[in-house]
């Protein structure tokens, strides 16, 4: 019998939940289970959009900025608490990814936080992804976005081509598959 994986995840959750002591299991609890790093202009509409929309039918909890914020909502406030209570990351570059100080910063608090993340190459290379230094942004924020961007640069990832379904069942198997290391890592850790 084939489960589905909003049911694998629900029943690994619950076994994980249940045998926590009860003081516990309110640390366990999240905002989101994935936060989608994005440039907006580029894949809000695209590839974040149908990840997000793809994990929320899944049974799963994605954060995607233009799906949890409302108006009025802090920028950093949100974003940065949806960044430190989720699970993992899912970092999806594109051309001009590196020309949001937004993008660089979140990514940068996902590895900070060490969040495991899942790179999303979205026609563009890893190579060809560097922080352009525009006179702007201190020296020591140039530092934290090359080393977090090196760091996601150098993390095992999946390549956007025009397969829209076969890249969606990747995403998602690769989301599930880190969702279910990261609760098992939780309970062994608690």
């Amino acid at each position: 019998m084939q489960r589905s994986p909003a049911l694998i995840k629900s029943l690994i959750s619950s076994k994980i939940l249940h045998s926590l002591p009860k003081s516990q299991t309110r640390t366990i609890s999240r905002s989101c289970d994935v936060f989608i790093n994005h440039r907006g202009i580029d894949t809000k509409r695209t590839v974040a959009g149908l990840l997000y929309n793809h994990l929320s039918g899944m049974g799963l909890k994605p954060f995607l900025d233009s799906q949890n914020m409302k108006p009025g909502d802090k920028l950093f406030d949100k974003i940065d608490k949806a960044i430190l209570n989720s699970k993992l990351g899912v970092a999806v570059f594109s051309p001009r990814y590196c020309e949001s100080y937004f993008c660089l910063h979140e990514l940068a608090l996902i590895m900070e936080s060490k969040k495991r993340v899942i790179p999303i190459f979205c026609d563009v290379k890893p190579s060809q992804l560097r922080v352009k230094d525009y006179g702007i942004c201190p020296a020591k924020e140039l530092q934290r976005f090359t080393w977090a961007l090196e760091e996601a640069k150098y993390t095992v990832g999946l390549t956007f081509d025009t397969d829209w379904s076969e890249f969606l069942r990747n995403a998602s198997d690769a989301v599930m598959k880190n969702l279910l290391e990261v609760d098992v890592m939780e309970k062994i850790l608690k």
